[in-house]
């Protein structure tokens, strides 16, 4: 479109308002007052002020700064008087806009994060995304990430704080607050987001850095010895075998939910007594010692028509989270605040009751620690199967299902 030059005008509302294009010509009001800031007025009636300057050794360029009402005139004087202070240092506005019009919004940098990284480092992705898309899509995902703040992720973090937990209530039928865990494991997916950002070239700086965590109390519920015959009782009541099974080899293994619903047969030996996981969620494989009473719960299982274990029919081919049999066993029990992953904290604390160090307690369950991992490595399978031994007997002989020797 032909562009024509108008006259020098003193920017009033009268004088923007009164100027009309020329058909299929886009009219340039120049103004008096600050050098290179333009009005360009189109034949349909739309006005944009830009500042238009010959760059310090380069060709010259046309900053756009806004629409008029929408930007005032005053405004328009201010931001202009600001761009010709950056060319006058040297710099060049329009590049540094081209730069942030190409900037990648926070969504798009997940996207790039999930694709790039995390669907190949992590186990845990899928959650990362699920979280992503209920806690961070709406305040952060159409920002570009430089214009997210430390104050922005404060703000998401002390609203996911003090946000109910649907359908929960406390003691005093008030609505429970989501875990302050919940909160923060937002905040590390953001942080973990925007140093891989960085790691890459694609940001300079991380803004969750500093953010205040929540205070979180470490879970230490167990399975006590007074709770362990009505546990064993109401567990073999439970008329869905598979559950049955897949609880108390959670329980006499110490192995995280995930592996031990995902366990497939040609992950075992019988021959030595062992199960050797490929990957578990720190990363690492491990093997897993089988005590006598898990052999023969297998044995009892042994199909060999089935990949898993815990086969099933749903998409991943083997037992999910079975939420109903849980519940129905600690009912009959009547167990209260006892979750899956308890079972698992149960034989590290069986284990430390029955004299195991901490360090074959770690080699047991799996526990990475900076600290701990050359030691981990000089050990060799025996302490660890005697130290397991001892406490799922212990266990079993608590719950009435295993007699001491004589």
């Amino acid at each position: 479109m032909e562009e024509w030059m108008g006259q020098k005008v003193n920017f009033t509302k009268a004088a923007i308002e009164a100027a009309n294009a020329p058909k299929k010509t886009r009219l340039v009001l120049l103004d008096t007052k600050v050098v290179g800031l333009q009005c360009r007025v189109s034949p349909t009636g739309v006005k944009t002020f830009s500042v238009f300057r010959r760059i310090k050794g380069g060709a010259p360029e046309r900053v756009t700064l806004g629409r008029y009402p929408d930007l005032s005139i005053e405004n328009a004087r201010k931001m202009a008087l600001a761009v010709n202070a950056e060319i006058a240092s040297g710099a060049n506005p329009a590049q540094v806009k081209r730069v942030h019009k190409a900037e990648l919004t926070f969504k798009e940098l997940f996207d790039r994060y999930l694709d790039g990284h995390a669907k190949y480092k992590s186990r845990t992705w899928k959650k990362d995304e699920g979280r992503y898309q209920c806690y961070l899509d709406k305040p952060l995902g159409h920002k570009r990430h430089s214009e997210i703040t430390k104050a922005d992720i404060a703000t998401i973090h002390a609203r996911i704080t003090k946000q109910p937990a649907k359908g929960k209530k406390d003691g005093e039928g008030k609505p429970k607050l989501k875990s302050g865990a919940t909160a923060n494991r937002i905040l590390d997916l953001v942080s973990a987001v925007f140093n891989w950002g960085i790691s890459v070239g694609l940001c300079e700086e991380n803004p969750a850095k500093g953010v205040k965590r929540n205070a979180v109390r470490s879970r230490d519920r167990f399975l006590q010895t007074d709770e362990l015959p009505r546990f064993f009782e109401a567990l073999y009541q439970e008329p869905n075998s598979t559950i049955r099974d897949y609880v108390l080899l959670s329980l006499l293994t110490g192995a995280r939910q995930a592996n031990v619903l995902a366990m497939r047969w040609d992950e075992l030996s019988f021959a030595r007594k062992e199960w050797r996981i490929p990957r578990t969620k720190n990363g690492d494989p491990q093997t897993v010692m089988l005590i006598d009473e898990v052999i023969r719960i297998l044995d009892a299982r042994n199909d060999k028509g089935s990949l898993f274990v815990f086969p099933g029919t749903g998409k991943k081919g083997h037992l999910v989270e079975p939420k109903k049999g849980w519940s129905r066993i600690l009912k009959r029990a009547g167990i209260d605040n006892l979750r899956l992953h308890d079972l698992r904290r149960t034989l590290g604390s069986w284990q430390a009751k029955t004299g195991a160090s901490l360090i074959i307690i770690g080699k047991s369950l799996n526990h990475k620690s900076l600290a701990a991992t050359q030691v981990y490595s000089r050990l060799d399978s025996d302490p660890v199967r005697q130290s397991v031994e001892r406490a799922t007997d212990a266990i079993l002989e608590a719950g009435g299902i295993k007699s001491k020797p004589a």
